[in-house]
């Protein structure tokens, strides 16, 4: 209907008009001495709740909604904002009574910027509604923190970012919309999906972040920016979790002018990264990283973000809990496990470059071929998935003929050797394990509700001139020389994004942000200052560098 969703009095008695508003009042009055919506909840699910007032601040501007049952037409609120003034109950009573009012929204104009955007910023508006703690919320902003945990909605290029459930709308349209009391702002996250989209049909409430994604930021859209302030630890100081062959700082490279860049999302605010920040958010949870090299250099650096590279000796080698520990005549572990006593933050990494699950053919012999099943996820994945809170899965460059063989890896389905041919080429069959990965994943994220799950896209290689064993090179230290932005919607790495549309585990696309840093890799220097008989390391990437950028944007989607 044109007009919005203007109601029209023509023809309806006065004294009809008064008295629902006299029944609104009343009922109104009577949820404040009595809130019956709570008793609709399970004894076990009851919640006292705080006294709210009845011209406390309820209401943030905007069109036709519901609120406990009642349709209540809300109303031009333009002249509350511009002079920061609270609404109540009281004045949308007097402006309902007018009959002057009429939705506000926005358009780009001038107001609009200058209104919507503040709606709710006093602080005790937001205060009569409960501040959230910082792990509870789908998205924040850079001033989160300064305003200890309040939140308010931030605009970017005539966009309103979603900032709590259900408080905002994330459409960007400017739209005006209500706040919801108390009530509707516990029960509401807890619904599923389904059921709380029935709820926002009812009550006439946007879709949020969060359930819906509506405005959900594309962080693999933006470019490079150079900043004085990073690198975000140094790769001197951080030998407690670095390794040695990927602390470029410690080899004979006198360049490091790559260091000196952040990543900024085009239409949207990448928070800070702060380290006790992350940990409190982080308190009394496990991250996992499970994937290849690569996403053991992920996890390193996460590991030096959390200490600001420093020395740490009050973290804990947790290792052993998850059975992360050196067999005899093994090389290394199959992974590490680090906890945070302060926070009870753990940070764990398991080696398992092709995702699927690795057993021994003839487990006595230790020569044998290993069966890889291509539709079984590790068993280290299988075991654990109960005690992760986050988890990082990565996989792509084992994909190959050399690797393969080399592990003595034999593809297996269903339990026995692969015999569809198709299947067995090295593409496919990488296609055939990462969807079964993602459908395996999805399909335990309902009995694991805390689990927050991202696949990591591919990272790219930069070999130039030849591959890595045929004299593939990568020599350039001049940064961003390639272009410092992204503009493409979707990402690079279109098979990965297609496994993983329709589930609810998030991308963590770093691919296209990856490609235009070439001279972030290891390159052919080495620890010990010469050159390592002319091979060159055009995969693996110097830290600090790219892979810091891209735990800030799993920290930012966490």
């Amino acid at each position: 209907m044109k007009g919005g969703y203007n109601y029209r009095l023509i023809g309806k008695p006065i004294s009809l008009t008064l008295a629902a508003l006299v029944f609104t009042t009343i009922l109104l009055w009577a949820w404040e001495k009595n809130p019956f919506a709570d008793t609709l909840l399970l004894q076990g699910q009851r919640f006292t709740m705080p006294s709210i007032g009845l011209f406390a601040p309820q209401y943030v501007c905007g069109g036709f909604y519901f609120y406990f049952l009642l349709p209540i037409k809300l109303f031009n609120c333009s002249k509350f904002i511009k002079q920061n003034k609270k609404v109540t109950i009281k004045d949308f009573l007097g402006d309902f009574l007018n009959n002057s009012s009429k939705p506000m929204k926005t358009n780009g104009n001038a107001e609009g910027k200058d209104s919507f955007l503040n709606t709710v910023e006093d602080r005790k508006v937001v205060e009569n509604f409960g501040t959230a703690p910082l792990d509870s919320m789908y998205a924040f902003s850079p001033r989160m923190q300064e305003s200890n945990g309040i939140v308010t909605s931030l605009q970017t290029k005539g966009r309103t970012q979603c900032t709590r459930l259900p408080l905002y709308t994330g459409s960007g349209r400017g739209e005006c919309r209500l706040a919801l009391p108390p009530f509707m702002e516990r029960l509401l996250p807890s619904l599923e999906p389904e059921t709380y989209r029935s709820w926002a049909k009812a009550l006439a409430i946007t879709p949020t972040c969060g359930v819906f994604n509506c405005a959900v930021c594309n962080y693999a859209k933006g470019r490079w920016v150079a900043d004085s302030t990073r690198p975000l630890y140094s790769g001197f100081n951080c030998k407690q979790w670095l390794s040695q062959m990927w602390a470029c700082r410690l080899t004979q490279r006198t360049d490091f002018s790559f260091e000196g860049y952040r990543w900024k999302p085009a239409n949207c605010e990448m928070p800070e990264f702060e380290r006790s920040a992350f940990l409190r958010r982080m308190q009394d949870k496990t991250i996992a990283f499970i994937g290849d090299s690569l996403g053991r250099q992920q996890f390193q650096s996460l590991m030096c973000m959390a200490t600001g590279g420093e020395e740490n000796l009050e973290v804990q080698n947790v290792g052993k809990e998850y059975g992360l520990v050196k067999h005899r005549g093994a090389i290394r572990p199959d992974g590490w496990a680090y906890r945070f006593p302060n926070t009870n933050t753990t940070i764990l990494y398991y080696w398992s470059a092709s995702l699927s699950d690795l057993v021994p053919i003839n487990i006595s012999d230790r020569a044998s071929d290993i069966a890889m099943h291509l539709d079984r996820p590790p068993a280290f994945l299988r075991q654990f998935l109960h005690r992760f809170d986050v988890l990082v899965l990565n996989t792509g460059h084992h994909w190959n003929r050399g690797k393969i063989n080399g592990n003595r890896w034999v593809m297996y389905v269903d339990g026995k050797p692969n015999e569809d041919k198709k299947r067995a080429e090295i593409e496919n069959a990488k296609n055939f394990t990462v969807y079964s990965i993602s459908r395996w994943v999805d399909s335990q994220l309902p009995s694991h509700p805390r689990l927050k799950a991202f696949f990591r896209t591919i990272s790219p290689r930069h070999f130039f001139n030849g591959d890595w064993n045929t004299g593939g090179t990568c020599d350039n230290t001049n940064p961003l020389a390639g272009g410092s932005e992204v503009v493409q919607e979707g990402s690079s790495d279109s098979v990965t994004e297609g496994a993983f549309k329709g589930t609810k585990i998030k991308l963590l696309d770093i691919t296209a942000l990856s490609q235009i840093r070439d001279e972030g890799h290891i390159s052919h220097y080495t620890i010990r200052g010469k050159g390592n008989a002319g091979i060159n390391d055009c995969l693996h990437w110097c830290l600090p560098g790219i892979p810091d950028a891209w735990n800030e944007l799993l920290v930012a989607q966490i």
